[in-house]
């Protein structure tokens, strides 16, 4: 089953193409990255399909929904994260979490929260004010707070902006454990090993277009073969990505 369709989708900013007929899908319970640098189109792609821009062709289908045509229904079936935590840092994590739930008019909105603290590992910090909240910790509630109704979908455009090593280890494997749950996930990144480390599948956005897609080991098959000598190398992410959107990895320092 489909849960995020995209049909040549295309969007312009003061005739500035930005996304230039963009097409994928995205299967339920599957991780999927948006992989592509800043500029890419990643993030505009990502606001059409939480019905936050409208597109200005194409066709874009979540859970079934046209986000153009049935944007509510669209809109019942996600949760977005920003590039940012949004978070209220002088709220404690439980206050931050019930005050969404009751927002969502979720019922028990206290039991909801208890429950979404505990699964996230944030019990013991439940009622310290999120602004004292490590960078892993803050994004790890942000992703909570999303998941209030838990939709089948989320859309999580570069989760992991501006995080050390160990926060980004954090919401990957909140990430992962997302994916066990059933749910489906949307995940844009500029970080090769982020997409290499969570994804079911890839897809790379380069200057508006899908260039290339599938699974790691398909996107491998597009690198040139390996140099044999005692041992076959393998190539990493990274090179890919350069060698499909037309970087030599050599000589880009020179």
């Amino acid at each position: 089953m489909t849960a995020v369709d995209v049909r040549g989708l295309r969007k312009s900013f003061k005739g500035v193409s930005v996304l230039c007929g963009v097409d994928f899908a995205v299967s339920r319970g599957e991780i999927f990255a948006l992989l592509g640098s800043n500029g890419a189109g990643k993030t505009t792609a990502v606001n059409i399909l939480s019905t936050l821009l409208r597109p200005d062709g194409g066709s874009a289908r979540v859970c079934g929904f046209d986000v153009s045509d049935r944007p509510d229904e669209v809109r019942k079936s996600i949760s977005l994260t920003g590039q940012f935590a949004a978070v209220d840092d002088i709220l404690t994590g439980r206050e931050n979490l019930i005050l969404i739930a009751k927002l969502r008019d979720v019922a028990a909105a206290k039991q909801t929260a208890a429950e979404l603290l505990e699964r996230f590992g944030l019990t013991d910090a439940a009622d310290r004010r999120a602004g004292t909240y490590s960078g892993g910790m803050k994004r790890r509630l942000d992703i909570a707070m999303s998941l209030v109704d838990d939709p089948p979908v989320v859309f999580l455009d570069e989760p992991t902006t501006g995080l050390d090593p160990e926060g980004r280890l954090e919401v990957w494997k909140t990430v992962k454990e997302l994916a066990g749950g059933g749910t489906t996930i949307l995940l844009t990144t500029q970080y090769l090993e982020e997409a290499e480390q969570l994804a079911d599948k890839i897809a790379i956005l380069h200057e508006g277009r899908i260039i290339a897609s599938g699974t790691l080991d398909e996107l491998k098959k597009l690198f040139p073969p390996a140099k044999v000598e005692y041992v076959e190398k393998q190539p990493t992410l990274e090179e890919i990505f350069l060698a499909i959107i037309g970087k030599n990895i050599e000589t880009e320092g020179n």
